[in-house]
């Protein structure tokens, strides 16, 4: 059974001699971990024929262990590359963690539609069609059901149950394959999943575009191609400069850098940047407008740090759970960045320590039991939440996410840099800065070439120094503040620009005497590491940027009225932390936060085509006062 529609190794000589016009370099030594895999698993490789004809290439991994059997499959799509290619060809990891191989799945591998050996074509998050009218009518979920069909039937030894699961686009695709679920589909597990590029992951938040991310991942990957092929090397781009703030001001707009870079060869980068309001191409791509059906059950992980895709888990959760409510869902979030929950150990992200292998506990404890309680009905079930609380470096498990204790409360901005639970009693009160879009406030403190996913807890010092960043903080707690759930900035402004960003961010300030890093083993520095003072750390919690002609549609921009006062009130993704006591809450506002984010002109037009001219300061004032009060909405939870 396990023959049909297999590739002849000679076929996948033959493609990798044609790609790269070489002999293959001598073998090296299998590691250690495919060793195992080899002696464990046999190796089968499919073209499994979709309902309109096409084939998608699938590697199969079966138990030899036949009378441990039947076994249930565990899958993954991917437009990443299945590779390594050739049924002796095998890779040092097949599921999710080591458990999964021991325990004993059919593990299942494949190139989605259009990528690598698979044929058909790809297209960027493939819109979810809900009224399937003919086999011509496909989309991931179709495929994936197809997929399901074959397996069942063509791979010995099953026990008739799926399970899935993928990191980032590969959990766009396996969220995909939830709805209109495949009976035997029973468990699902999207992990950080791209679900609205435009609300909140990769390509904008807030409405302003994620510049050097998406320059820096479409520039060098997922260029087009017409027929099955097996990957070649990626080739990183060369900045020319260790230093992305320098490189992207100097570029100028974002159609500039396309033309003089990619000369418009890439047209991913380029649906990116163009479509910069929330358009069709943006909603038709929304999978969580379409989580219905879903009858298998969910575990969604996200990380709090996650610089790609924070927002996808909660708006997949979400949904998924007002639309399917007898539905087991689970949403798992941790101090991680993106995907950090795979590997590792997860017990620090740059300088914050977490003081606990984070990452290995979620594998071992919450993954691994829920695949095994669904697949194998070992164990059981996991509880509506399993969020870990930075700050206090603890997992818990709740009811229902946001906790249904946490109520919400107003942090107020004063005057004087103040930050306080109480709101302004003052008539009048406001400060100002000058926003100049030729000299941006800086995303990190230092230099670098890429997006550091550590920038997500970086210490703020040297943004709070700058006169355009506004500072307000509280005193010293006096006792700990545990906040969970969305963080939504309320915003009195008036500015002398027709268009302006409004960057928040919310820090946890700790105390002076905070210790500095010690050696585990001798209670000494670390000799090979420059100096750090934890003392007065200013740890970034969230920052959202807001783009101010966005404040009443997402779909039609409005300009703003230089000096009325306007209302900027949004929504950041969720957090779980506790400030402890001796620490404050600091929140600092600004309009720039470069080269994360792509620079707003200050004047209201068309942002990717914006002339040098265009590029303009402006003053940018908050209110504080009593008919005019700013602050920062959290949820609070109560005293234990």
């Amino acid at each position: 059974m396990l023959n049909l529609h297999r590739f002849p190794l000679s076929i996948f000589v033959l493609v990798t001699f044609a790609l790269i016009g070489e002999a293959q370099p001598p073998a090296t030594p299998a590691a250690p971990a495919e060793n195992y895999i080899r002696t464990h698993y046999t190796k089968y490789e499919f073209r499994i024929p979709m309902r309109d004809g096409k084939r998608l290439f699938t590697s199969v991994y079966a138990p030899k262990d036949s009378a441990s059997g039947p076994y249930p499959f565990l899958m993954s799509r991917t437009p990443y590359s299945v590779a390594p290619y050739g049924e002796d060809e095998y890779p040092t990891q097949l599921g999710p963690s080591e458990d999964f191989e021991k325990s004993g799945y059919i593990f299942v591998r494949q190139d989605v539609r259009g990528r690598w050996m698979s044929e058909g074509e790809f297209i960027e998050m493939h819109p979810h069609i809900d009224n399937k009218k003919s086999p011509q009518d496909v989309d991931d979920a179709s495929d994936t059901y197809d997929t399901i069909e074959f397996l069942l039937k063509h791979v010995s030894n099953n026990n008739g149950k799926v399970g899935i699961y993928g990191i980032s686009y590969p959990g766009f695709y396996t969220s995909a394959s939830m709805i209109d679920s495949h009976p035997a589909l029973v468990a699902a597990s999207p992990q950080a999943p791209m679900t609205d590029l435009f609300m909140g992951d990769d390509g904008y938040h807030g409405g302003a575009f994620m510049l050097a991310a998406n320059f820096g991942f479409y520039g060098p990957f997922f260029h087009p191609q017409t027929e099955p092929q097996t990957p070649k090397p990626t080739i990183p781009f060369d900045f020319g400069t260790p230093d992305s703030y320098k490189f992207y001001l100097q570029a100028g707009n974002v159609t500039n850098l396309d033309k003089l870079y990619l000369g418009g060869s890439n047209w991913l980068f380029n649906d990116q940047a163009k479509h910069s309001t929330y358009d069709d191409y943006w909603k038709a791509r929304d999978l969580s407008r379409h989580m219905k059906n879903v009858r298998c059950a969910v575990l969604v992980v996200g990380g709090w740090y996650d610089a790609e895709d924070l927002s996808g888990p909660y708006r997949t959760f979400y949904a998924t759970s007002k639309l399917n409510p007898e539905t087991p869902t689970t949403l798992v979030e941790g101090p991680w960045v993106h995907g950090g929950w795979a590997r590792g150990d997860g017990s620090h992200l740059g300088d914050v320590q977490f003081n606990a292998k984070t990452s290995e506990y979620f594998r071992s404890n919450v993954q691994f039991p829920f695949f095994e309680h669904y697949l194998k009905g070992k164990g059981a079930a996991q509880p509506k939440a399993v969020v870990f609380e930075t700050g206090t470096n603890v997992w818990r498990n709740f009811d229902a996410w946001p906790p249904k204790a946490a109520a919400a409360k107003m942090l107020y901005l004063h005057a004087g840099g103040k930050l306080s639970f109480e709101a302004p009693t003052e008539a009048e009160s406001r400060d100002e800065y000058v926003s100049d879009p030729n000299h941006p406030v800086p995303f990190v403190g230092y230099t670098t070439d890429t997006v550091p996913q550590r920038y997500m807890v970086d210490d703020q010092r040297f943004a709070s120094y700058r006169p355009d960043v506004l500072v307000y903080q509280t005193d010293p707690l006096e006792e700990d503040v545990t906040i969970a759930g969305p963080i939504s900035p309320k915003l009195k402004i008036t500015s002398s620009g027709t268009d302006s960003d409004f960057d928040v961010k919310l820090i946890d300030v700790y105390p002076e005497n905070y210790p500095d890093p010690q050696e585990a083993t001798n209670g000494k520095r670390v000799l090979d590491a420059p100096p750090l003072h934890m003392g007065g750390y200013q740890q970034l919690l969230r920052g959202e940027p807001f783009r101010a002609k966005f404040r009443n549609s997402w779909e039609k921009t409005e300009p703003l009225t230089p000096g009325r006062q306007t209302d900027i009130n949004f929504s950041m993704p969720d957090i779980f932390h506790t400030f402890r006591r001796g620490h404050r809450i600091m929140v600092q506002v600004q309009s720039s936060w470069f080269p994360l984010t792509d620079r707003n002109p200050q004047t209201f037009t068309d942002i990717p085509n914006a002339t040098p001219d265009q590029f303009q300061k402006a003053t940018e004032q908050v209110l504080h006062q009593k008919d005019a009060a700013s602050g920062v909405e959290i949820l609070v939870m109560p005293k234990l």
